[in-house]
Parts: C-alpha cells; sequence; structure tokens
C-alpha cells in the first residue's frame, strides 16, 4: 500500500500531483442518466458524457455553478479509514449537482470540501458503513475526446450546454460567433452549465470561445453546422490540456 500510495502522490515525472483532501458521502439516486444532472441542468448526463459517475459538490467547490462540468479523480483515503475504504481504487467522477449548506456544520458547509456521489460512484471506492462518510484524496483529471455543445431553446432564443470540458473543467467565460457575424458576442450563464446569448444565430454555422477558470482559452470554429436543429449535441475534435 505504501508503494501504491507513493506512486498516487506523485508523478511519473517525480513531481507531486496536487491532490487535497476532502470527504465524500452517497445519495440513493436512481442510475437514469435524466435524474443525474441537478443544478447544472444536464439533461441527461449520457449525452453529455458523463454517465451515472457524478456528483453533488459542496458551495467552496461548486461556486455558484462554475464547476458544472469539472472532472475529479477521487480515491479514499485508505490511510486514514481502512475498514471502510477501499485499497487502492480510483473512480472519475463530474460535478452535475449542488450539495446545500445547511450552516449548522454539515458536510457540506463552506469551507469543506464534499463530494456527494452517486450510489455507483461511491461504491467504487468505498463500503457502505460508517454512516456512508469517508475520507478522501482528490484532483482535477483529464477528458477523452472533445468538448461538446448542445443546443437549447426555441425560436430566436438559444441557450447552449457545454459539456465533457477538460482542463480545470470549470468555465468561467463562453463566446458565440455565427458565420454572419463579424465579432465574438459574450454569453452569459443563464444557470448551471446553461450558457445564453442575446442573438439569433439560425442557419448559421457556429464557433465558440471557452475560458476556464484556471485561465486556460480555446477556440473551437465552425463546429456546429448551418443546418443544426435544438437538442442536438455536437461534439468538437478539440480539449483543453489537463494538468
Amino acid at each position: 500500500m505504501f508503494l501504491f500510495f507513493c506512486l498516487l502522490l506523485v508523478g511519473t515525472n517525480g513531481q507531486a500531483n496536487r491532490w487535497l483532501s476532502g470527504h465524500a458521502t452517497f445519495y440513493g439516486s436512481s442510475q437514469n442518466p435524466t435524474t443525474l444532472g441537478g443544478a447544472c441542468g444536464y439533461d441527461n448526463t449520457f449525452h453529455a458524457g458523463f454517465g451515472v459517475h457524478t456528483a453533488a459538490v459542496s458551495g467552496s467547490l461548486f461556486r455558484e455553478g462554475e464547476a458544472c462540468g469539472a472532472c475529479y479523480q477521487v480515491i479514499c483515503n485508505y490511510k486514514l479509514d481502512p475498514k471502510w475504504c477501499l485499497r487502492g481504487r480510483i473512480v472519475t467522477v463530474t460535478a452535475t449537482n449542488f450539495c446545500p449548506q445547511n450552516n449548522n456544520g454539515g458536510w457540506c458547509d463552506p469551507p469543506r470540501q464534499h463530494f456527494d456521489m452517486s450510489t455507483p460512484a461511491f461504491l467504487r471506492i468505498a463500503r457502505q458503513g460508517n454512516e456512508g462518510i469517508v475520507p478522501v484524496l482528490y484532483e482535477s483529471c483529464k477528458r477523452r475526446g472533445g468538448v461538446r455543445f448542445t443546443l437549447k431553446g426555441q425560436g430566436n432564443f438559444n441557450m447552449v450546454v457545454i459539456s465533457n470540458v477538460g482542463g480545470s473543467g470549470d468555465v468561467k467565460a463562453a463566446w458565440l460567433k455565427g458565420s454572419m457575424m463579424r465579432t465574438w458576442v459574450g454569453m452569459h450563464r443563464n444557470w448551471g452549465a446553461n450558457w445564453q446569448s442575446n442573438v439569433d444565430v439560425r442557419r448559421q454555422t457556429l464557433s465558440f470561445k471557452l475560458t476556464l477558470v484556471d485561465g486556460q482559452t480555446l477556440e473551437f470554429f465552425n463546429v456546429v453546422p448551418s443546418s443544426w436543429r435544438f437538442g442536438q449535441t455536437f461534439s468538437s475534435p478539440y480539449q483543453f490540456a489537463g494538468h
């Protein structure tokens, strides 16, 4: 176990990874993907690329929706809780919901770093018991595939769900440009992972520009064809670099 723990905390280049301490619980959610989107507004977590391994995160992580879509690798801290932690197990979870605080010293109250995981995700790293609370270590992780854009709305009202975001996973700012537009137009967060613009972009090829909270900026040119329809999801070949 000592050797595994050292390999986990030290990368192959000999430099320490940014593993942080927190805690995790689980909730008895159905594995139906339409039940897991929560406060981030993902209609279907499979379409968004997350599956059932999702988590509601505490306010200090959620940051009013900035964490929506953030990817984390989580390991139960066997050293602190060998009775309930499964040795050497890692699970990748996506932040799709907000774990509300009760302002009475609860696990989701600030400044605690807490993950309230879906049951399938929790059982990958821990046993049920000990009131369902275990100590964990976590860090940001890499995404497979490109960033995804799901178009929602009707008429000249358009909203875009941005998912499968790499890097920190936390979108800080977003811009949109249609093929008939000369400049980028800023979008604003409607709620969760839903970003809204106030321009009519129907029958236009769409490009996007995103900036993450870690400062990375990436442009996604012509990712949506002019034949798009509301409800469709388009995957870009581009992805943010992981940590």
